[in-house]
């Protein structure tokens, strides 16, 4: 993670006008001369710093970067003219703050050669620089950059029999001095292992380099913002193609890496480093991954613990060796799973569930065994300490155990009747019918309706509300269930207002839109007609368009007639609808309507709907369009 720029004194040529970058082939950027290159910066522990002068070099460079070129010949000469700058000073522009910046953003520029240059100069002769290098809060990410540049390999010419023994070569040196110093990191890694992958910096290039010779890489490390919330969503990997080298060097990396599995559970970095190891190997060499999960869990497994109890329920309750169990039960196969609940779990699962780091481990293992026997056994464990997790504040466990009923489709009649029993509306029947409101809010019956049974009076009418991310995702797992007439049943008692609110509710819409589009034509149109008068507040809404969406794609001809019918009626001006909202131009004109398939926006001119369809005089329906993958979908990498 790059730091923020330090506070300084302005200094003696600095505060003066630039000049606005230039063309003609030349880098637009003139460096200012004077000040001296690696000179100490004094409360900094004596390291060597670029002086302020190339500092402000390095800036205006990045701000021609931001400008773009005109074409591929400009941008050459641009890159080559810096880098014959970073030439024999690389080790201080990339562990400099504005340096290592501009160097990422010209890496992607370069020639996979003119990278390799870059790299060579930052490890030495001998490669032994790369160390101090890649644990530098800033040289750090330079080298995560220029090893990623591996990735274009699959970029090049693919060979082809008619191709010339000149181009192979050309092909060979163009790619050859990069892949040779990236073997060298590794290298470099393996003699100071332990080193690299407790470091804080060191152990995010580790991670890097395993992607890269697996063949495999996600997105780049950015910076975070203050104030700004990472969503903890997994990577999207990208495979590519690697040379025969990164094959067996991938093997001798992960086997010495394996030497220091002790530091997998007692240092938080070095277990990130093993989670990203069993990850890329599970993706690209299934056959290794198997044998580091069976190795990894045989060394946590024959740790000393208390006679009589599991280590690996110890494990279970630590920071940094959970997350790697988490890995582990995710990518581990059907026999080790079986082995794990049977000879360490078994009998302990719901104290673990109600751990505040242990439950997060059930949740994977609950989800992985969906589609095995063993989550028959699980279930039966879990579901006796239902209500005591509720208590606890873990839903993510009751959540996944959901889930995976409905993925396994066994157990589901239980799964719903102690959820009922939980939430105190099992007894009497009637209660079945409040399911619904208490299962979103995640309240039980006596306090949503403000019950007392000392005096036996309820509040029956109760708006809709109090709905919660984890009661909608209970309640899209419950959806899927074979039988949901409890859910059903509860949804046609709501009044229209209260379906418009689940509708207009970040939790409750994803709600209404599961159990609508997964009901048949008949219980649907049952939901429709409650919704009539309210599709035109509904399409004005940022997450009502969304749901309206859905129900046009899965209602039959007669529903979607009705919903055009009663938004081609309304006399709401265009502009009232939401800003964002991109969908179709419904024209309803008579008894005949035609859904055009054209974006549209509250910015559309009248004159442009007509250039659409002059042929026809209506009224502007819009139904959004949602690319965008909900946030209540459910991540199982998220720690709910």
């Amino acid at each position: 993670m790059l730091a923020k720029p330090e506070k300084r004194q302005p200094q003696k040529g600095e505060g003066k006008k630039r000049r606005h970058p230039g063309g003609d082939g030349d880098t637009g950027v003139k460096k200012k001369r004077g000040g001296k290159e690696g000179e100490k910066v004094q409360g900094d522990g004596g390291r060597k710093r670029l002086d302020a002068l190339s500092v402000g070099y390095f800036r205006r460079v990045g701000e021609r970067l931001s400008e773009g070129f005109e074409d591929d010949e400009e941008r050459v000469m641009f890159v080559e003219n810096v880098l014959s700058e970073v030439k024999g000073k690389a080790t201080l522009v990339a562990m400099d703050q504005t340096g290592s910046i501009t160097l990422q953003r010209l890496f992607p520029l370069s020639s996979p050669n003119q990278v390799g240059e870059v790299l060579a100069e930052l490890g030495g002769e001998s490669g032994s620089e790369f160390k101090a290098v890649a644990c530098d809060r800033c040289g750090g990410h330079v080298m995560e950059s220029a090893v990623r540049q591996m990735s274009r390999w699959t970029e090049s010419p693919q060979k082809e029999p008619s191709a010339t023994t000149e181009e192979e070569e050309e092909e060979e040196e163009e790619f050859g001095l990069l892949e040779a110093q990236v073997l060298s990191v590794s290298q470099v890694v393996r003699g100071n292992s332990a080193e690299f992958i407790k470091h804080v910096h060191g152990s995010h290039v580790v991670r890097t380099l395993l992607h890269v010779l697996a063949g495999c890489l996600g997105p780049p490390r950015t910076e975070s913002r203050p104030g700004v919330k990472e969503r903890n969503v997994a990577p999207q990997l990208t495979d590519f193609e690697i040379p025969t080298s990164f094959w067996y060097e991938l093997k001798s990396l992960t086997q010495t890496l394996m030497d220091n599995v002790n530091l997998s559970v007692t240092d938080a970095a070095a277990s990130a480093v093993f989670q990203t190891m069993l990850t890329v190997c599970h993706r690209k060499r299934p056959k290794l991954c198997k044998q580091l999960l069976k190795r990894i869990t045989e060394y946590l497994t024959s740790r000393s613990a208390a006679p009589g109890v599991s280590p690996l329920l110890v494990f279970l309750k630590d920071q940094a060796s959970s997350r790697l169990i988490e890995t582990i039960i995710q990518l581990s196969h059907k026999s080790l799973l079986q082995g794990i609940y049977k000879n360490h779990l078994r009998g302990h699962l719901v104290d673990l569930a109600l751990h505040p780091i242990a439950n997060f481990p059930i949740q994977r293992l609950t989800a992985a065994s969906a589609k095995y026997k063993l989550f028959l056994k699980l279930f039966d464990e879990l579901i006796q300490g239902v209500e005591a997790v509720l208590a606890a504040g873990h839903m993510g466990v009751i959540v996944q155990l959901a889930e995976s009923c409905a993925e396994s489709e066994e157990k589901q009649e239980d799964m719903m009747q102690c959820l009922l029993h939980a939430f105190h509306c099992a007894e009497p029947g009637s209660r079945h019918v409040t399911c619904l409101p208490l299962f979103m809010s995640l309240l039980t019956y006596e306090v949503y309706y403000h019950s007392d049974p000392a005096e036996g009076s309820t509040k029956t009418e109760i708006p809709l509300s109090s709905m919660c991310y984890h009661g909608s995702r209970l309640v899209q797992a419950l959806s899927r269930f074979k039988e949901r007439s409890h859910l059903l049943s509860s949804l046609r008692t709501l009044t229209s207002a209260d379906l418009l609110t689940m509708a207009s509710d970040p939790s409750g819409s994803h709600v209404l839109q599961a159990l609508i589009t997964t009901s048949s034509d008949k219980g649907r149109g049952k939901i429709l007609k409650r919704l009539e008068g309210q599709y035109v507040q509904m399409a004005c809404s940022r997450l009502g368009s969304r749901v309206l969406e859905a129900i046009w794609n899965s209602a039959s001809v007669s529903h979607r007639q009705s919903i055009a019918q009663e938004l081609g009626k309304t006399d709401q001006p265009t502009t009232s609808y939401h800003p964002d909202s991109r969908g179709w131009l419904c024209i309803w004109s008579n008894e005949n309507f035609s859904c055009l398939n054209v974006p549209f926006s509250a910015e559309r001119e009248p004159a442009e709907v007509r250039s659409v369809c002059p042929a026809r005089v209506g009224q502007i329906c819009p139904l959004p369009l949602h690319p965008q993958k909900s946030p209540l979908a459910g991540n199982p990498n998220r720690r709910i």
